[in-house]
């Protein structure tokens, strides 16, 4: 066609959410923790003093802001920060170890560490390994070398607000996912995807916010408690960290009945445990509307007691970070506690989000017929724009112009969506995704170690484990679990750590020596040691 140009549009820099929210609501409050609360109009002004700060720095659009803290008004400042200065975000699990930190850091290029005090071991191993580190940022007392955060606020204090101009491809956030190569993938989320990302939550996961809401979040913001935190923002809707990073179910209860909480973003193993603890009964809940759950399947049992606990609010929603959660959902209205009805949708994680299509494709990229099994593929404006400086997993994640997500499932007559099982070993834990690969070559470092295979398995409470198989170099050895154990500590986070070590003489393999995995699995539930539940 022609008669036209085509031009790159400029999209809304993501960070204007917080400066028009902070204009709206300017004396609510926007974020609430055990000592202090704090109205739009601050947060907003803190954020444009440290804006204010670095830019003094010289740090320019493009730069990457490495974050490491545990859930603090800083952390939630971090990433408003990186927006409105056209930065890329890259917030850490704060549980990671030190050499995981250090690798993020360095696979990142990031030049600026926003930390808190009480991580001097990740600090140094960040410096060490990452050589465009420029400035380290202290959240607390600064050491030799480091900037004070409050310092910077105060020093810039009543700065005027600013936003880099960006294009709808300008990355804001490194969302790390790990990868089969037992390396993390930093995937690039991008102004102009976000903003579809958090309009679509909206619309699909918590309709009708306003500023009258209220959100608690019950994970690190460097994840989905971070994305799920930014809808809140964008409608007014202030947001309750937990005094401790250690979950503790009654004092959830007691700030939902005190702060009217409305709406969570969670896994289903907080949610058994918050159902399963008599504080569930003893605080008012009722003004709960969405309590949104994903990251892994919930048993039936389990999500029958949720219902009758906390009524119609369970919203279910499937998606990977690379396309921010946004593949399908499962509304309030097709939860149902009886098996009979047909709003149960038993064992489905629902049908596709507003503005997504998705497909079950063959090894051919052609779409199956209803019913079929295949690999659940998507595309849409939430799909990310591939991963940083790896372009071998971009082709292979968006091959033939739809993500794919590595999951089998089946889509039936209703465009309900079925999932079955993973392409890859993969396994999800209390939510986290766990590659065994990654916890494998650590186990393989130590010498009485000859072969080792990580398989998940069914759990009550964390939906899936990790079990090793671990065969000996010397069958003589006295290895044991805690040695083993003791091996990985400091080497990798411990919710990849397998919960269950056991000691074979040979491994099940096939005609090629490969390990197969499936016939460990078998193995384990012949020997008795887990069950299959339905």
């Amino acid at each position: 066609m022609s008669g036209y140009t085509v031009h790159a549009a400029q999209v809304m820099n993501l960070g204007r959410l917080l400066t028009h929210t902070s204009k709206l609501y300017p004396d609510h409050a926007a974020l609430i923790t055990e000592d202090a609360t704090w109205t739009w109009s601050q947060v907003n002004s803190r954020v444009n003093a440290m804006v204010q700060a670095l830019r003094k720095l010289g740090v320019k659009k493009g730069d990457k802001l490495l974050t490491q803290s545990r859930n603090n008004i800083q952390m939630f400042e971090t990433c408003w920060v990186a927006f409105k200065l056209g930065c890329v975000w890259v917030p850490t699990n704060f549980r990671l170890t030190p050499p995981e930190v250090a690798y993020l850091g360095a696979s990142s290029g990031a030049s600026v560490m926003i930390v808190e005090n009480v991580f001097h071991d990740h600090t140094d191993a960040v410096k060490a390994e990452s050589k465009e580190i420029r400035h380290v940022i202290s959240i607390g007392s600064p050491r030799a070398g480091e900037l004070d955060y409050e310092a910077l606020i105060a020093e810039n204090s009543g700065a005027d607000n600013f936003e880099e101009t960006v294009a709808y491809n300008d990355p804001l956030w490194f969302f790390y996912t790990s990868g089969t190569t037992g390396k993390p993938k930093a995937g690039i989320l991008t102004h102009g995807q976000m903003a579809f990302v958090v309009t679509n939550h909206l619309a699909d996961l918590i309709p009708g916010t306003t500023e009258k809401d209220c959100s608690i979040a019950v994970a690190p913001l460097s994840h989905g408690a971070g994305i799920h935190a930014l809808l809140n923002v964008a409608r007014g809707a202030a947001t309750i960290l937990m005094p401790s990073e250690k979950f503790d179910p009654a004092v959830f209860w007691q700030l939902v009945e005190r702060h009217r909480v409305t709406n969570l973003f969670t896994v289903p193993t907080i949610i058994k445990m918050l159902v399963e603890h008599p504080a569930v009964d003893e605080f008012d809940h009722s003004s709960l509307r969405y309590v949104i759950y994903a990251g892994a399947p919930m048993y039936r049992a389990d999500q029958k007691r949720a219902l009758q606990k906390l009524g119609k609010v369970l919203v279910q929603y499937f998606g990977l970070g690379e396309v921010t959660g946004n593949i399908t959902v499962l509304p309030p209205d097709m939860h149902s506690d009886d098996d009979n009805d047909p709003n149960a949708n038993i064992g489905s994680c629902g049908r596709p989000r507003t503005g997504m299509e998705v497909a079950i494709l063959n090894d051919k990229l052609e779409i199956v017929p209803t019913g079929e099994i295949g690999e659940i593929c998507c595309r849409g404006p939430a799909v990310f724009a591939g991963y940083h400086g790896n372009p071998e997993a971009t082709a292979k994640a968006l091959k033939g112009g739809w993500f794919h997500t590595g999951d089998l499932g089946k889509l039936d007559s209703r465009g309900l969506l079925y999932i079955t099982g993973r392409e890859s070993d993969m396994y999800i834990s209390g939510g986290s995704n766990v590659y065994p690969r990654e916890v494998e070559e650590v186990l393989l470092t130590h010498p009485d170690v000859a072969e080792v295979a990580i398989v998940g398995m069914p759990d009550e409470k964390w939906g899936e484990i990790g079990v090793a198989v671990i065969v000996k170099r010397d069958t003589n050895s006295d290895l044991s679990q805690d040695e083993l154990l003791a091996h990985l500590d400091g080497k990798c986070a411990k919710y990849r750590w397998p919960r269950h070590i056991f000691f074979w003489d040979i491994m099940p393999k096939s005609g090629y020596g490969k390990i197969v995995k499936k016939d460990i699995k078998l193995l384990l539930i012949e020997q008795g040691h887990f069950t299959v539940k339905q």
